[in-house]
């Protein structure tokens, strides 16, 4: 099976990245990575356009909130950039206590994703911790809710916060083999504490076993925070372990 390039999820770099957005990128590029997943691009879409070219970087998947909203402006941005998923990475945690917010949120994925084939893009979601924490009846939430989804739409599993959650990641990649087609890959304290997420494979997440339940999808590092030191030296560990598994 072919294995996808490592990415990184460009908010682990979001402070350096508002400064300086051509040399952090080109920074990530000497670090190893070959592509990256975007946020924030779309009112900066020259900026982000030029840095990208300039880096050799590509850029295969990109966060942006759609759910409720005209989704015109992120796809048509995306569309520019060559996203080629679009992924919606936030909802309100107390939300997923209501299963007819649960209902809407399904619904509005359904919704653009029928707008976004005229674009050529394929839409997702990104989970936090409730998604996996709640249930619908005796059910996961979160399964509820990928049941209520058009066959086309995608899951990016943040594998973190599925195990934050309760729920063991590597059997849930294997669950909804096929519907994931990336992962966000980080380590940490299950607590959830994102203060004390550390690079890939020290801390108590179980990278490898994850990894290794997953070989086909894309693995995109990411810190929420990095209080450890030098956020590239934590992203460059990461990606020598991911490569390391994956190897």
């Amino acid at each position: 099976m072919a294995k996808l390039a490592p990415s990184v999820q460009l908010f682990s770099v979001r402070d350096a990245l508002a400064e300086n957005m051509r040399g952090t990128l080109d920074r990530l590029a000497t670090i190893g990575f070959t592509q990256v997943e975007l946020f924030g691009f779309v009112d900066r879409v020259d900026q982000f356009a030029e840095a990208l070219a300039n880096s050799g970087l590509a850029n295969p998947t990109g966060h942006a909130l759609f759910i409720g909203q005209d989704a015109t402006a992120s796809l048509e941005a995306a569309q520019r950039l060559g996203v080629k998923t679009l992924i919606d990475p936030f909802t309100k945690p107390e939300e997923w206590k209501d299963v007819s917010r649960i209902d809407f949120f399904a619904d509005e994925l359904n919704r653009v994703s029928e707008q976004a084939k005229d674009f050529g893009i394929t839409i997702g979601y990104h989970n936090h911790f409730w998604e996996l924490a709640e249930r619908v009846d005796d059910q996961i939430a979160f399964d509820y809710f990928i049941e209520k989804l058009s066959p086309e739409i995608v899951i990016e599993l943040d594998t973190y916060w599925c195990e934050v959650g309760g729920v063991n990641a590597a059997e849930y990649l294997k669950k909804h083999e096929g519907r994931v087609v990336a992962i966000h890959v980080k380590d940490g304290t299950k607590d959830g504490v994102t203060d004390n997420q550390v690079p890939a494979g020290t801390g108590e997440i179980p990278v490898r076993e994850i990894l290794l339940a997953a070989p086909g999808v894309l693995p995109v590092i990411e810190f929420d925070e990095y209080k450890k030191g030098d956020v590239f030296e934590g992203i460059a560990q990461s990606l020598a372990f991911v490569e390391e598994v994956r190897a």
